[in-house]
């Protein structure tokens, strides 16, 4: 089958931070479906949700290069966290092979809003940053979808979070 990811990624509505997502997820992946390679649908469709990684290096290159991004996210929130309990945070970090020195005073920052829901929404935009510079150099290829894949669900979870059992969505969020 040919690749066919210049039609698609052209057909796809731009995604902006914060708007509201154009389509599900599964829709996404059925606009995708016939227009790419078996393969890359099945990595597309499978990608692992926020904190369920593989073991780190494995793996496609974007994913990789993403779920490094957000392990050393969440690891800078445990070290965080764990600063505020006076407690060791080894025991909450997991393996990282992100280093941008400029990611912990973003996180710290984030951390410092005046409410959850806030400091949640700074996380987020750092994720959609980091994501917008991993489809950089890509407009037409794997990395670019997988890109777009990890903003729609950003997306798509701030509409759950907007929506009437967004409340119980966010505690569970930031239990994790």
């Amino acid at each position: 089958m040919p690749d066919l990811y210049p039609y698609v990624i052209a057909s796809l509505p731009m995604l902006h931070f914060g708007m509201k997502p154009p389509f599900s997820f599964e829709r996404f992946l059925e606009m995708c479906h016939h227009f790419i390679p078996e393969e890359d649908y099945r990595l597309l469709s499978t990608l692992p949700e926020p904190g369920e990684y593989p073991e780190p290096g494995r793996g496609h290159r974007a994913i990789r290069r993403w779920t490094e991004f957000d392990t050393a996210l969440r690891n800078e929130l445990a070290r965080i966290r764990a600063g505020r309990l006076h407690r060791e945070p080894a025991p909450d970090l997991r393996p990282e092979g992100y280093r941008d020195a400029s990611l912990g005073p973003s996180v710290m920052a984030a951390a410092m809003q005046a409410s959850p829901l806030e400091a949640e929404m700074a996380l987020d935009e750092l994720r959609w940053k980091a994501l917008e510079d991993l489809g950089t150099g890509h407009p037409f290829d794997l990395d670019a979808l997988i890109a777009y894949a990890c903003q729609l669900r950003i997306l798509q979870r701030w509409e759950q979070i907007r929506s009437a059992e967004g409340t119980v969505l966010l505690g569970q969020v930031l239990l994790q």
